[in-house]
């Protein structure tokens, strides 16, 4: 499943609700699944299907209780000993976590690496995805850590020669491909 993640932390009410908006219909159809960044009340009122919690978010079990069935709640989490607390506090249906490589994104964050990540995975039933610095190169290895996908920014942000962002298809199948034979 493909998920594609709204994160505009700083862009105002409406125009935030206007760019997910068009997003879920874009995707509406595709089998992917748009999910808005901490804004529970924007991924609602445009017909997103979820919403990714932050660390400093209202906690997923408050949460769950005001979404409709089938809402999808992702959380980010830091380590081993956080996911297994966010799992046994239920109402999320995924991890992320993060920052598994030095990102461009995240300038002067440490990452905490492949090792950080299989002990998370390793601590917890939820699926886990890995972020940070995630390059086509890398996914077989996070993959082999016991990471069920990868979500990234840097590897997809950029365009092609044209201005396109035509690797975005290459990029996806590989992953697919590299998913494949884990």
């Amino acid at each position: 499943m493909d998920l594609i993640q709204v994160r505009e932390p700083n862009l105002p009410d409406r125009p935030l609700f206007d760019l997910v908006s068009r997003a879920v219909g874009v995707a509406r159809g595709t089998g992917r699944l748009v999910l808005v960044n901490d804004r529970f009340d924007v991924a609602l009122a445009a017909g997103a299907a979820g919403v990714h919690l932050r660390t400093s978010s209202v906690p997923a079990p408050v949460m769950r209780r005001h979404l409709p069935r089938g809402f999808l709640l992702g959380r980010s989490v830091h380590g081993a000993a956080e996911a297994a607390r966010v799992e046994a506090e239920g109402g999320v249906d995924y991890l992320t976590m993060g920052t598994v490589f030095a990102s461009a994104s995240k300038p002067g964050q440490a990452a905490c690496g492949v090792e950080a990540l299989a002990a998370t995975t390793r601590a917890v039933r939820l699926p886990v995805l890995a972020i940070g610095g995630v390059t086509v190169d890398r996914v077989r290895e996070v993959l082999d850590a016991g990471a069920a996908g990868v979500a990234a920014i840097g590897l997809f942000a950029e365009p092609g020669p044209a201005g396109h962002f035509d690797a975005i298809s290459s990029i996806v199948a590989e992953i697919r491909r590299c998913s494949e034979q884990s």
